[in-house]
């Protein structure tokens, strides 16, 4: 069977652009409030109708619902943002205010009855309020006559070098959809991802730029497939004393080895760490440029990653480049689902519909 997909705050597109993979699979319309990430993604995807507006504005719901109608939409993504977590919000729930938009993801489910939804999350959703709010997310999943699996998937499990836990939730009308199995035998390192690039300083590099190394493993080449040249790889631009403190830390060490009148304001233990080589990399966050901001520096260089290594973190191919200056860019990256992880669960509800 094949899927015509809406993705609702869809950002850059990392959620689309992985389910897209799957040939059974295309993102038809799309929305989201940030102009900037709209642009990567209209610019990597320009199959797609893809609408910049506030989902609680009835004219933009009217627009995507109309849109969708007309293209035959059957299956809806997205990651509503989701703020009623405090006990304080339990008794109003799904008509808390602050928990509006994943009412409004679920009013266009109702509108557009498509054979399967799936919602993306933080994995303290399923936790908050002792699980109170998860269970009203079910209760309201199971009134507009869904069936439904949910989870937390780590990314690690699905190819992606980085460890990033998200709550899945996969809804069918006619039947049950299980969560994909984790399927990596062995995970793949920041090494695999990103040691083909290693050779920027602070402040080097270019939006576009030719490659200068050959590929060396084979996440690598997966990657670098049919791109021919090398997009958003620009090193952060640090300050001297930044670069200093880096001098000071070891390859793939952190903040120990920097004296006590050194730390700065960072308290956090993982501040000022550097990226291990053959393991996966924390996740990756919307400040990944920092040096000071966590484990994000570069495994031996005196810098933090560039937003191509985030990406190729995040298991965004090279073909896949990112618009606009650089604090919308790092936005795009930090907050998007890993394509690899959205593949495999294309994967999974394309198996669950063969017969």
């Amino acid at each position: 069977m094949d899927f015509k997909v809406l993705d609702l705050f869809c950002g850059a597109g990392g959620f689309s652009y992985g389910m897209d993979k799957n040939p059974h699979f295309q993102t038809i319309v799309a929305l989201d409030i940030d102009e900037k990430a709209a642009e990567t993604f209209k610019k990597n995807m320009p199959q797609a109708e893809v609408l910049v507006g506030d989902i609680t504005d009835v004219s933009v719901r009217e627009k995507v619902i109309d849109l969708s109608q007309k293209a035959g939409i059957n299956m809806v993504i997205g990651g509503p943002p989701c703020q009623g977590y405090s006990m304080k919000g339990k008794k109003l729930g799904l008509k808390d205010p602050r928990n509006f938009l994943f009412r409004e993801y679920l009013n266009l489910v109702r509108e557009l009855q498509p054979k399967v939804f799936v919602i993306e999350n933080v994995k303290g959703l399923l936790l908050a309020s002792n699980g109170w709010f998860k269970e009203e997310i079910l209760k309201a999943i199971e009134e507009l006559g869904y069936v439904v699996e949910y989870g937390v998937l780590n990314a690690e499990d699905f190819g992606v070098p980085q460890s990033r836990e998200r709550t899945i939730f996969i809804c069918s009308k006619d039947r049950r959809i299980t969560l994909p199995i984790p399927n990596e035998k062995q995970h793949v390192s920041v090494r695999d991802a990103i040691s083909d690039l290693s050779y920027l300083e602070s402040g080097e590099g270019d939006f576009e730029q030719d490659y200068i190394t050959k590929p060396q493993t084979d996440y690598q080449r997966l990657m670098r497939a049919r791109s021919k040249k090398l997009y958003n790889h620009k090193a952060s631009n640090h300050k001297q004393v930044a670069i200093d403190k880096l001098k000071l830390i070891p390859p793939e060490q952190g903040k120990e080895f920097l004296p006590s009148e050194m730390y700065g304001n960072q308290k956090f233990k993982t501040t000022w760490g550097r990226l291990k080589w053959d393991d996966v990399s924390p996740t990756i966050d919307t400040r990944f440029d920092a040096s000071s901001n966590g484990t994000n520096n570069h495994p031996f260089l005196n810098r933090a990653i560039t937003p191509r290594e985030a990406a190729r973190i995040q298991s965004f191919d090279d073909n896949f480049i990112f618009y606009g200056s650089k604090v919308y860019v790092r936005r795009q990256i930090g907050n998007a689902v890993p394509p690899l992880l959205a593949k495999a669960i294309a994967d999974q509800i394309s198996i669950a519909f063969e017969d």
